[in-house]
């Protein structure tokens, strides 16, 4: 059984990637590379595996486009980027590569320029939660309990659901193309969310009531 997802707020976001970047390290990067992963995930939904598996030539930043090499099940992706987002990864690069002495082949590395671990993301996450309440201070470096950064990709799939019903697309429509970026096998992966969080069901349900009065008509 899946649990509920934890649905971050603007502000949440915004503190855990601005607490990210204020984590400590010898030469700067440790929270230059958390903060860059973390508003990553926030903006793309990307898997945690997916963003820790990405190189720097990955990046095209030319056509606004990033390759996902490592989806789930081994499946690759591309997915359109802001320009913005290319921008701020263009920006990382340039300041990763200068920390550390020289070009890297991973996009997100530690202070040793080696590729950041996914035991290493969830520490750091954990780390930065801790630092604004969303987790409880622990001790001997445990990450304690509470929202996960899996969850990120949780909030960017709902927050684009929602969007799409107060601005009256049409839900059904939309879906496959959410579907497809966030690299699901298939719809079921992405409804599920309306499930598992309340104010998307009482928008669908709203939805379905409204068009059922108009067929009424």
């Amino acid at each position: 059984m899946r649990s509920r997802p934890y649905i971050y707020s603007d502000a949440e976001v915004a503190s855990i990637i601005a607490a990210a970047k204020a984590l400590p390290s010898i030469c700067g990067l440790r929270g230059l590379t958390c903060s860059t992963l973390f508003a990553l995930i926030a903006i793309t939904g990307l898997r945690v595996s997916e963003a820790l598996a990405l190189d720097g030539d990955d990046l095209d930043a030319d056509n606004g486009v990033l390759r996902v090499r490592q989806g789930k099940n081994g499946k690759e992706r591309l997915l359109p980027l802001d320009p913005s987002t290319v921008e701020r990864l263009l920006d990382y690069r340039v300041e990763r590569d200068r920390l550390i002495g020289h070009p890297a082949k991973p996009l997100f590395v530690t202070d040793k320029a080696t590729r950041l671990t996914d035991c290493g993301a969830r520490y750091n996450f954990a780390q930065a939660c801790q630092q604004i309440g969303l987790r409880s201070e622990q001790q001997y470096q445990r990450h304690g309990r509470g929202p996960r950064i899996h969850d990120l990709r949780h909030t960017f799939a709902v927050r684009t659901m929602i969007n799409w019903y107060r601005t009256g697309k049409d839900p059904a429509r939309e879906m496959i193309r959410l579907t497809i970026y966030l690299g699901h096998s298939n719809p079921s992966g992405t409804y599920w969310y309306l499930q598992a969080v309340p104010e998307l069901l009482d928008l669908a349900m709203g939805r379905a009531t409204a068009s059922g009065g108009e067929i009424a008509q």
